[in-house]
């Protein structure tokens, strides 16, 4: 019996050891950029059609999505959109971005070190040639300027629509973090948690600086949109994601996506 129970217990330690060998479930992040070039993705910018991009502005270089402006004559309010080709509804996303300090001088004073990604938008072969932001919200990027004053990044603006921030529809087109302010051209990475139509979590290098729920279709800022598209009050559920160009140059990378449809049901 003493060796029976010697090699039983030696069987449970080895089981347990080859137990711990085994790494958890691991979290499956897709890569929404491949690196090399902008498959899945569509350019729509403001003046143009869907799909002309224009000046070359969005480019895949050195494992990077850049946004720049070598190729134009004048900005002329150009304002553009990246949109990954898939919409999605409950899920994280993942990216690191960094201003590269060159900014077109005639393009308007507010977009200076000023860029974005849109979410739950519209699609992009619904929004108009002269429409000049998709229905949408956004995940603005600010970096700080000479003045030396306190500029937030992750904020949440809301080209169309409407969130609840502090349990009510808040009228502001734009509601700043609590972040720091980031300076130069030093990468930031930054996460965007987005559970359908319910909650939504703006995260700077790992920290949470806004939260906000049950964005809708509203206010805003957004002209020239086909108006049977925008049902005001309407809850957006989901839709797509896009980079944003304004006149500031700024790379993205590291771009990824957990998928959390299969995790929430809808009420």
């Amino acid at each position: 019996m003493k060796y029976k129970f010697i090699n039983l217990f030696a069987v449970f330690i080895c089981i347990m050891g080859t137990l711990a060998l085994i790494p958890p479930n691991k979290e499956k992040w897709i890569p929404l950029f491949n690196g090399k070039d902008l498959s899945n993705w569509t350019v729509k910018i403001f003046h143009h059609e869907v799909g002309e991009n224009y000046g070359n502005t969005f480019r895949a270089e050195e494992g990077m999505i850049k946004v720049r402006y070598d190729q134009y004559d004048q900005f002329n309010n150009r304002y553009g959109h990246l949109f990954f080709n898939k919409p999605f509804s409950h899920f994280k996303l993942r990216f690191d971005y960094r201003f590269t300090g060159i900014w077109r001088a005639d393009a308007p004073s507010y977009t200076k070190i000023n860029s974005g990604i849109m979410y739950h938008s519209q699609d992009p072969k619904t929004i108009l040639k002269e429409q000049d932001w998709p229905i949408s919200v956004e995940m603005q990027l600010l970096g700080g300027l000479d003045d030396g004053l306190a500029r937030q990044t992750g904020n949440m603006c809301s080209p169309g629509t409407d969130v609840v921030f502090k349990g009510r529809v808040d009228p502001r087109h734009c509601i700043n973090s609590n972040s720091k302010t980031y300076y130069g051209d030093q990468w930031v990475h930054a996460e965007l948690i987005v559970l359908g139509d319910s909650l939504v979590s703006h995260l700077i290098n790992g920290d949470t600086v806004l939260q906000y729920s049950k964005p809708q279709i509203g206010g805003g800022v957004a002209n020239g949109y086909n108006p049977a598209l925008k049902i005001d009050g309407k809850l957006l559920e989901k839709g797509f994601i896009a980079l944003q160009s304004e006149g500031q140059e700024i790379d993205f990378k590291n771009i990824e996506l957990l998928d959390l449809s299969g995790q929430y049901k809808k009420k």
